[in-house]
């Protein structure tokens, strides 16, 4: 039935609709939920100690996130890559943390200054998803660093589905398209939604991150933090 040009609709489909608003609203209060940095600075020196420093460091994070409320993704992007690549000092993790692979929450990065790739890579991607990076646009992505013949870990950032991903890295401060990084091969990503494999059309799809018992790990920490 048309009045006008607005369709009424069938009553069948108002608990549909209604579902899909509430879905809708519940989502986007998730997203745009504010981080509770006083509740996070206490818990962090009954966690982690005291440290001047570190909590000068959580402010200067906060006052980012602050600051970039308002700035377009690709601003969002370049801002918090400069964050961490000049807040965080890389140490390997059997110097930092007396094990040979330990994934540290970015308020336990902060709190010592410092991390290995992993933790720029997780620090980031916490931060643009508080920003309002859908999840869908942004993966941890697992490479080998081909000229250190190393293991190495970036944040990947895809304007769209199948668009070729910008290169959030410590290695280098500048943001480039990953067909411009021949130094790094993707062997596997993942965000907070699934688990991918490299390929054309940005990857394929092979699981969840449920089976990363590491990220399950560093969720688990941040709630201890006192993250939503």
């Amino acid at each position: 039935m048309q009045i006008g040009r607005r369709e009424v609709l069938p009553a069948c489909r108002w608990p549909w609709l209604f579902a899909w608003l509430l879905a809708t609203l519940l989502g986007t209060c998730a997203l745009s939920a504010e981080w509770d940095f006083t509740r996070i600075g206490k818990r962090a020196e009954q966690l982690y100690g005291p440290s001047r420093e570190g909590r000068e460091r959580l402010n200067d994070w906060q006052r980012l996130l602050q600051e970039q409320a308002g700035a377009g993704e690709i601003e969002r992007l370049q801002a918090v890559n400069r964050f961490f690549n000049l807040r965080l000092r890389f140490r390997d993790d059997i110097e930092l943390w007396r094990v040979n692979d330990y994934w540290a929450t970015p308020v336990e990065a902060l709190h010592r200054g410092a991390g290995d790739c992993e933790d720029f890579a997780i620090a980031k991607y916490f931060s643009l998803r508080q920003l309002g990076v859908p999840s869908e646009k942004l993966r941890i992505t697992y490479v080998k660093a081909v000229r250190l013949n190393q293991a190495h870990m970036v944040l990947t950032y895809y304007a769209r589905p199948t668009a070729t991903p910008l290169v959030l890295d410590n290695l280098i401060d500048a943001i480039e398209p990953a067909d411009r990084r021949a130094d790094l091969l993707p062997v596997y990503a993942f965000n907070a939604e699934g688990l991918w494999l490299p390929g054309s059309s940005g990857g394929k799809q092979v699981g969840d991150s449920k089976r990363l018992s590491r990220w399950q790990d560093l969720l688990k920490k941040m709630r201890a933090e006192g993250f939503p």
